[in-house]
């Protein structure tokens, strides 16, 4: 049976690498971003409510896409999510990973040091067929909760800023970044104990 599911992720890693061939760059990707994309980032994050400083809106919906544009070229994003995943975990590209995407994005818009708004990270946990957590950042009005907030996602897409509030995207279940972590050591210390006990 081991045998059997090693075969068949080489199959699907092989199929994905194949049809991920026959496609090219995708101009979107490192197309510069218009106003009107970035006047409606600035207006969702505005909608977070009271108290936003309008100049900041502006500043973390430019540094949003100008950031997602720029990893995409320094990732080589030249495929759908889950293909890149497939070549990052191989060696072929230096990052790309959901995680890798969370993370850059918060360095960068915590690096604006807002007033007026908060930079969060959430992981939806595998509740998938590829068994695979999915890594975001989340902005929100400052001393608000993440799930107020607007979820930052350049993976889903493959290089082009995806977002949304937290609860309308249905896609996932967000959990505070901390929360899931401690969960994981938990589990893991857990079956870890389980082992020393036999």
């Amino acid at each position: 049976m081991t045998m059997y599911r090693a075969f068949r992720g080489v199959l699907l890693i092989l199929t994905v690498l194949f049809v991920a061939s026959c496609g090219g760059v995708d101009p979107q990707k490192s197309a510069p971003v218009g106003e009107a994309q970035v006047a409606e980032l600035r207006a969702a994050i505005l909608a977070l409510g009271p108290g936003i400083d309008l100049e900041e809106a502006d500043r973390a919906a430019r540094v949003s896409f100008a950031r997602t544009r720029e990893l995409a070229i320094q990732y080589q994003i030249t495929d759908s999510p889950l293909v890149h995943n497939t070549k990052v975990n191989m060696g072929l590209r230096p990052r790309g990973l959901c995680w890798h995407w969370a993370e850059d994005m918060e360095t960068a818009l915590v690096a604006q040091n807002f007033k007026t708004l908060e930079i969060h990270r959430a992981i939806a946990s595998a509740d998938n067929p590829f068994r695979i957590d999915h890594s975001t950042a989340i902005i929100s009005r400052r001393g608000d909760d993440y799930r107020q907030g607007l979820v930052l996602d350049p993976w889903r897409k493959g290089g082009i800023l995806h977002f949304d509030t937290v609860v309308a995207d249905t896609d996932y279940d967000w959990v505070a970044r901390d929360v899931v972590l401690e969960r994981k050591a938990r589990a893991k210390e857990t079956r870890r104990r389980a082992k020393l006990s036999f």
